[in-house]
């Protein structure tokens, strides 16, 4: 698993929320639009792991970690 400086805590209103969504909304990326790309290309990880899927639904406490920062999924 990746070393991460700090995590944010990002808080969700809704019981739902996607992956490309949620890179945007903890800006871990600049725009919406760049989401399926750095998925696909595999350098976004969910809990440690490659999730290649933009409509993967995060849960509760989810970690996800692009390049060195990371945030956490709260709802």
């Amino acid at each position: 698993m990746t070393t991460h400086d700090s995590v944010e805590d990002v808080h969700i209103d809704g019981d739902v929320i996607r992956l490309g969504q949620f890179l945007k909304l903890a800006s871990l990326i600049d725009s919406g639009a760049n989401a399926k790309e750095v998925i696909v290309d595999g350098d976004v990880l969910v809990n440690g792991a490659p999730e290649l899927r933009r409509g993967y639904q995060l849960k509760d406490g989810d970690l996800v970690t692009f390049h060195d920062r990371s945030a956490r999924v709260r709802y």
